[in-house]
């Protein structure tokens, strides 16, 4: 369900930093754009163009990854390497709440979750070291007990 407000906000962001740049405002780009903010998960950029292919949307997969690139350095995505994988997963990131992960070892599924005590300990730590914190990352990795989990399978 894309979140209007958020893709709104975001696509402005994206015009802004099209015009700057003098580029053109393909209508792949904007795709991209609005198919980030309708997922709710974690993906792979090789996903997100499969995900085109499927519906008959013509993209190339190398405007994909420079588009997602894009994304990311306008702070509209994030890019994330999860568990040493070679394939770097994507998630959307304007409007959303600092959160952390939870990825199950074996089926490689991330659950997201926030915890108050966190923000409690960057307090305590930001204040300690007298550096304000931007932003923080956990990952934690476990063996989810999910009846599809890959190793129940």
């Amino acid at each position: 369900m894309l979140k209007e407000n958020h893709y709104k906000d975001a696509k402005a962001i994206l015009d802004a930093k099209i015009e700057e740049l003098g580029l053109r405002k393909t209508v792949e780009r904007y795709k991209i754009l609005e198919e980030v903010y309708k997922r709710d998960d974690h993906f792979e950029a090789d996903e997100l163009y499969f995900a085109f292919v499927e519906r008959n949307f013509s993209v190339s997969k190398s405007t994909v990854y420079n588009t997602l690139d894009l994304l990311v350095e306008l702070g509209l995505v994030k890019k994330r390497q999860f568990n040493g994988s070679h394939a770097a997963r994507y998630e959307k990131s304007f409007g959303r709440k600092q959160h952390s992960h939870l990825i199950c070892v074996d089926c490689n599924r991330v659950f997201e979750f926030c915890d108050p005590r966190l923000q409690s300990i960057q307090d305590s730590i930001s204040q300690f070291y007298q550096m304000p914190i931007i932003e923080h990352s956990l990952i934690i990795y476990g063996q989810c007990q999910r009846e599809n989990c890959q190793k129940n399978g």
